[in-house]
């Protein structure tokens, strides 16, 4: 298989890191309603 022989740990590393800080910003960024308890894209956990 090409593609697992051309992907490093470090690759793969960096785009788990990448993700996080996506998350994090949207977090961050988005209205609650996008990205909140209540979010259609990212739910924060439960509604109280």
């Amino acid at each position: 298989m090409p593609l697992f022989e051309t992907m490093t740990a470090d690759q793969v590393i960096i785009a788990l890191l990448a993700t996080v800080a996506l998350r994090e910003a949207m977090l961050l960024l988005l209205p609650d309603s996008i990205a909140g308890p209540r979010g259609w894209l990212v739910r924060t956990g439960s509604e109280r």
